[in-house]
Parts: structure tokens; C-alpha cells; sequence
């Protein structure tokens, strides 16, 4: 069997329908491209041949370019990856342009039509074979999805997907889609030219063979292969365009701070693109592309933001027991967090039970989920019908009893070990005896939760992170005595709910917040020592974070720093090391300045709740330093709090797998995504240079900072983490 198949019809229509054997979604290889080019050459020599449609055998069209192709091209070509690859990048804009120009002459006459039938969610590679097609329909179904989504995994679309959508559009309608990686539903997909005509399901390929069967020679010729042609919106030198291109530069800056350069690669491509020929400005496309693709934040981001990430949500890790699908499960506790889980858990299909001592905050529970649902209808994302179909998932209730046949809960009660406890036997006196038991908890240690349980094997931590709908990353922890079984039913829960999990063991904040509280905490010492708190926060955008550590305290309120901090101090008494922040964040929280929540913290807000800059009055209470630290210097402080932590994570065995201290880094709290996380930050560096780092911040700034002793022993042997812990180095 063959990834595409041949099939001419009696009136004439060939048909090239993709349908990798063995795969639930077409990507495109090398074997499969040189095999449409083959087909694509028979029906132009095919005199019977009228026309062309492609379409897809499966339910979706295209998800895009096999990305392990690209590390193979690179590994094959030796010393000269580069060349390599560009001419891996050129071979596929020569094909595409053979299917473009399909037989024309140099008059534009005498081709050939050729229609794409995107029968469902398409993508990268898959949405650049439709853009070079002659017209492309698409069906109704409001769940398919259109776009070029490449910017999001560290690349942009390098097989004239960039060049063609620029120059059907403009540079600045083709910003959502090139630079935003928007992936967009027919009806939008219509409105942004992505696709010519949305048709019912049924008729998709009809409709397509139709068109090409009436088609005649002036309608398959692309807008820049026509005399007079000209950039929509204005070329650069024009008025118009120059003023698209100074803008759309300022918002990119803007907007990656300069740390994402495939956005400015794609930029640039558009730029020095529409100054040219189209077939030169292909070449000049290719030779950004293939720039990119040299640029190890780029092969860093698709490692960890396509190869692992995927590897981890078909079950990487999971173990060997027979399946584990969530049927019913209860939720306890309809909070915020609970009413999430609840929502995604409905949203997903499965039955819910979402209990809380009183009716009333039962009810509020659910009626979270009504709002998100009411949202969708507005924006049209969401039916009435499918609006009560995931509310009757959902029962709210105060009776235990009501928990009975549910083979998993949830439990999202107040952050207090004997409240946790006592809900925990309760629970077990109505569930059967196979019903795993999680704890959503951020903080604590799930051994200890578990001994009020009769069954310690089947009680795990299930990790949330807040708000649920949104976030996409669940903190998966092992307790001392947690069960494989426990183990996958929490990784199949997770993929019910089509988020990305990753599995840690037992320890203090677990790897998560392990990892960011430092970040935060460096951020608020920096203000007691008189750094410019503009500085700080500045400085953490400019190195990738999507929030600077005064905001993000902020955001998730200062009086819960404080209430981490006093548990903290508790259990670590004279090893406690965060006295200095504790003065900060105990005497914001004395003066009222709980954050976002109370409308002051280390921001000022305007009446509407919305940040107005940073507060004032710190400067006022810790003034500021007249040597103020250097860029570099700042940054590699907020860095090195969160890196360190998740190296000795590994060393500890939190965690077992860096691909999921990666994955988990990025999604979890936004490490820096153009490193692909602080394992790959490590390599791109290097171990030496880092254990240079922490030994100069050691020196100036503490204990802190100390190299552990793993970061320095790969310095020594010049090792890298994934030379030494990618999962394939451990199965040899």
C-alpha cells in the first residue's frame, strides 16, 4: 500500500486521494512526495486526462510534514546540512510549482484544473498543497480546520506556503495566519481566501470535479503569473505597503522581543519576496527557511513542541496494563478548579458527578460550565444542542452516595491535609474497590495524602493548573506506593481530555511549581535589593517568558505566596532559605496588595481591574540601586532560579523522562518555548558554559546558585542531556 493512489474516472477526472496506510492522519514523507509528482506527471501526459482533484481517504485531510524527515535530511547530508536541506526545500517547491503550472505554456494556456477536496482539518504542508492547487473547497464541517500553523513549533511554512498566501492576500491580512499560526474554521477559512468554496460533506468531491470539468484556461492561472500583477495591499516601496511593512515589523518585535527568529525569518521572506520574480522569491523563501532550520531554537522547539509533546500524549510513559478509559468520575470539591475539571471532563464525554458540601456551591459549580458553553455559542463555536448534551453530563450534588460506579475521582478540596483525609474515606465507603483515587493538589506530598486511604496503590496526585479549560499541560505524580494501574487510568483521563501529561514522582512542589517559585522569588529578591523592577520584568520578556515574576505573583495572588511561604518554613525551619522575600511579599500583603484579585500588588490596576504599570510605592519602600545589574546579568538570574531546580529534579528522580521536564516547562508556566525547555536550553549552551554561569552567580548572589553536581560532571565529560537521557540512550 502506498501513502497516495491513482484513479481516473469515465469522465475523465483523475482523483490522487491521500491516505497514509497504518497512520490516523496524513503527513507528507519523501517517498510519498516523489509519488505525487509521479501521478501528477501521468494525468499531464494523459491526453483522457481532463483534470485533477486530490482529496484525503481518512476523516481529516493533512496534518502536515513528517518533521523527523528534516533531522534525517539533515543527518544525511554530512558536512553540509544546509545544502542539504535547501535542496530538500527546493525539490519541494519545484513539485508544487509543476502541479501549479500544470502543463501551461508560456501564454498560460493548455493546462490542466486542479481542485483540493479538504475533507476535514489540514495543515502545514498539507494547507501549502491546497494553496498551490487552482481552486480549493472545503466542508462544511464547523470541527474542520484550515491553516499554517508552523510559526507555533519554531518554523514558518517553507513550501511556498509563505510566498503564495502573502501574495494572494497581502502582507497584512496574511499576518493571522503566517505570523499568528491561526488555524481557522470553513467559514472563516473562506473569508481569509484559504479556501474558495465550503460545500456540504457529501458533495465535496463532486462539487470539486465539477469545477474542474467547467474550468477554463484564464481560471487557473495564479494572480502573479498574470501580467500586471500586483502585491494587494502594496508592494514595500509602495506608500501603502512601506507604512504594512514598518508596522508588521514593530508588531513582530514586538511581540517575540527578538528571541523568535522564525517569525522574523517569515517576515523577511514576505519582504524581500514581493520585490521579485515569484520564482525567486521561492528561492529566497527556501533560503530563510533552510536558515531557520539551521537555528538550534528551531530544531530545539520542534523536539520538544511536536516530537515529545506527541510522544507523551499517545502514552510514552504509560504503563503496560489493559486499558483505562474514565467512564464516570466524581469531582469533588466545585471551586473554581474543581468546576474546571468537571468542564473538560463533561466537554470530553465523560459522566460527572461534581459534589460540595452545600447545594447552592454545587450548582455554581456547574454553572461555570454553562458560562464557558454560553461563550461558545456566542462566538459560534458551540450549538444549544451541544451546550445541554455536556451540561446533562454533568450532575451536581451534595449526596455521596451519588458517587457510586464512578471509577475515578478527582478530588479538588481546600489545600488542608486533614480536610483532604477526611473526604478521602468517605469517598471510599461508596466507591468500589477498583475506583482510583487522585488528589488535585500543587502542593502537597501525596505519600502523606495517601495513608488515609484503605487503598494506597490506587491513589495518585493529578496536578491541574489553572484556569483547566485553558491550560494544557496535567502534573501526573506517583506517591511511594502508587500503582501502575493508577498510573495509566490518570494518563488515559488525561488523553480523554486531550491534554498533554506528564508523570513525576513524589517530592516537595513536585517539578512544576518546584521550578517556578524560584522564578518568582528571584524576581521579588531583585526588588529588595534596589533592581529597577521595570528592569526585572523586562528583562524576563526579552529572554522568552510570557510574564515577568512580578506579574505572574500577581496573577496568581500574593496572599497564596504567603501562605506557600509560611508552610515552607515549616517544614524546612533553619534550611529555609527565603526570608529575604517572605519581607516583601508579608509586607504586601499587610498593606492590602494581594494582586490582580484586590486591584493592587506590584502593579496598579485602574477601577476596571486592568494594569496601569508597576506600582509606585516599591520603589518608595526599597529604593533603587545607582549600579543597576546589566541585562545579561538579570536574565541568567530568572533563568538559572528555574533551570537548576529542574536539573536537580532529574538528579533526585522527580523526574524520569526530560522530555517531560521540557514539555512540562513550556506548558506548564511558560519557560522561554524558543529554548524547547530548560534540558534544551542546557544543550544549546552547553554544560561547561552553564556551570561558568551558576559558578559566577553562586559567587555574587549564594548558595542558590550551586552547580549540582550532575550540571558539573557533564561539563567534565562534554556531555549534553539528550545525548545522555533521551529515552532511546536509556532503552540501550
Amino acid at each position: 500500500m502506498t501513502d497516495f493512489t491513482y484513479d481516473v474516472g469515465a469522465d475523465g477526472v483523475a482523483i490522487i486521494t491521500w491516505d497514509a496506510p497504518g497512520k490516523s492522519m496524513n503527513v507528507l514523507t519523501r517517498e510519498s512526495m516523489a509519488l505525487v509528482e509521479e501521478y501528477l506527471d501521468r494525468a499531464l501526459a494523459d491526453d483522457a486526462v481532463k483534470g485533477i482533484v486530490i482529496t484525503s481517504g481518512k476523516k481529516d485531510f493533512a496534518g502536515g510534514m513528517d518533521l523527523n524527515v528534516l533531522a534525517k535530511i539533515r543527518e544525511e547530508s554530512g558536512e553540509n546540512p544546509a545544502q542539504g536541506l535547501f535542496d530538500f526545500t527546493m525539490n519541494g517547491h519545484r513539485i508544487l510549482r509543476k502541479l501549479e503550472r500544470a502543463g501551461m505554456d508560456d501564454k498560460n494556456k493548455g493546462g490542466k484544473p486542479v481542485a483540493c477536496a479538504v475533507n476535514g482539518t489540514c495543515a502545514g504542508i498539507g494547507t501549502e498543497i491546497a494553496l498551490a492547487c487552482h481552486r480549493r473547497f472545503m466542508t462544511d464541517n464547523p470541527k474542520a480546520k484550515i491553516g499554517l500553523p508552523e510559526i507555533l513549533v519554531g518554523i514558518f511554512p517553507g513550501a511556498g506556503g509563505t510566498t503564495r498566501y502573502s501574495r494572494m492576500v497581502g502582507a497584512m491580512a496574511a499576518s493571522p495566519v503566517l505570523l499568528e499560526g491561526k488555524m481557522m474554521d470553513p467559514k472563516a477559512a473562506k473569508s481569509a481566501s484559504l479556501v474558495d468554496e465550503v460545500v456540504a460533506h457529501d458533495e465535496l468531491v463532486e462539487k470539486a470535479k465539477e469545477w474542474v470539468l467547467s474550468a477554463k484556461d484564464a481560471d487557473i492561472v495564479k494572480p502573479w503569473d498574470q501580467k500586471g500583477w500586483k502585491m494587494p495591499g502594496g508592494a514595500p516601496y509602495h506608500p501603502a505597503g512601506f507604512m504594512t511593512f514598518v508596522g508588521a515589523s514593530a508588531m513582530v518585535n514586538g511581540k517575540t522581543q527578538g528571541v523568535y527568529p522564525a517569525a522574523k525569518a517569515l517576515l523577511s521572506a514576505v519582504y524581500e519576496g514581493a520585490l521579485v520574480p515569484f520564482e525567486t522569491a521561492l528561492k529566497i523563501e527556501a533560503r530563510y527557511f533552510t536558515k531557520i532550520l539551521m537555528d538550534p531554537t528551531s530544531s530545539a522547539m520542534i523536539r520538544s513542541l511536536f516530537l515529545n509533546k506527541q510522544a507523551l500524549e499517545k502514552g510514552a510513559n504509560r504503563p503496560e496494563v489493559p486499558d483505562q478509559t474514565v467512564t464516570k468520575v466524581g469531582v469533588l470539591g466545585a471551586g473554581m478548579m474543581g468546576a474546571g475539571i468537571a468542564y473538560v471532563s463533561a466537554n470530553a464525554g465523560i459522566e460527572v458527578v461534581l459534589l460540595d458540601q452545600k447545594q447552592d456551591a454545587a450548582d455554581k459549580g456547574k454553572s461555570y460550565s454553562e458560562g464557558i458553553l454560553d461563550k461558545g455559542i456566542q462566538r459560534k463555536k458551540v450549538t444549544p444542542e451541544k451546550k445541554d448534551e455536556v451540561l446533562g453530563r454533568i450532575t451536581a450534588t451534595t449526596d455521596y452516595a451519588a458517587l457510586k460506579g464512578c471509577d475515578l475521582i478527582v478530588e479538588a478540596v481546600f489545600e488542608d491535609p486533614g480536610i483532604k483525609a477526611e473526604v478521602t474515606k468517605q469517598v471510599e465507603t461508596v466507591v468500589d474497590e477498583d475506583c482510583i483515587f487522585a488528589t488535585n493538589t500543587s502542593t502537597l506530598p501525596i505519600t502523606e495524602l495517601a495513608k488515609a486511604s484503605q487503598r494506597p496503590e490506587q491513589f495518585i496526585g493529578i496536578h491541574f493548573f489553572s484556569p483547566v479549560d485553558k491550560m494544557m499541560l496535567v502534573e501526573i505524580i506517583k506517591g511511594k506506593q502508587t500503582g501502575d494501574r493508577a498510573v495509566a487510568k490518570a494518563l488515559d483521563f488525561v488523553r480523554q481530555i486531550r491534554k498533554t501529561p506528564i508523570v513525576v514522582n513524589d517530592a516537595r512542589f513536585f517539578y512544576a511549581n518546584r521550578c517556578i517559585i524560584p522564578y518568582i522569588n528571584e524576581g521579588v529578591r531583585m526588588v529588595k535589593e534596589g533592581v529597577r523592577p521595570a528592569l526585572v520584568e523586562n528583562a524576563a520578556k526579552m529572554v522568552g517568558m510570557p510574564l515577568g515574576p512580578l506579574q505572574l505573583v500577581d496573577e496568581t495572588s500574593i496572599d497564596l505566596g504567603v501562605k506557600i511561604a509560611k508552610a515552607t518554613k515549616a517544614a524546612m525551619g533553619d534550611a529555609y532559605p527565603d526570608a529575604a522575600v517572605d519581607e516583601v511579599l508579608f509586607w504586601m500583603a499587610d498593606e492590602g496588595r494581594l494582586g490582580r484579585k484586590s486591584s493592587a500588588g506590584f502593579y496598579a490596576y485602574d477601577q476596571k481591574g486592568k494594569r496601569t504599570g508597576l506600582w509606585a510605592g516599591l520603589g518608595d519602600r526599597y529604593g533603587l540601586r545607582e549600579d543597576q545589574p546589566e541585562l545579561g546579568d538579570v536574565q541568567h538570574r530568572l533563568l538559572m532560579a528555574q533551570v537548576l531546580e529542574a536539573v536537580r529534579a532529574l538528579e533526585e528522580g522527580v523526574l524520569e523522562d526530560i522530555r517531560e521536564g521540557d514539555v512540562g516547562a513550556i506548558l506548564g508556566w511558560g519557560f522561554a518555548p524558543w529554548s524547547g525547555g530548560p534540558f534544551s536550553w542546557l544543550d544549546m549552551i552547553g554544560a561547561a558554559k552553564a556551570v561558568e554561569i551558576c559558578d559566577q552567580l553562586t559567587e555574587e548572589h549564594g548558595a542558590r546558585f550551586t552547580t549540582p553536581k550532575l550540571l558539573r560532571e557533564m561539563a567534565e565529560t562534554g556531555e549534553t542531556f539528550y545525548g545522555r537521557f533521551a529515552p532511546e540512550k536509556a532503552a540501550a
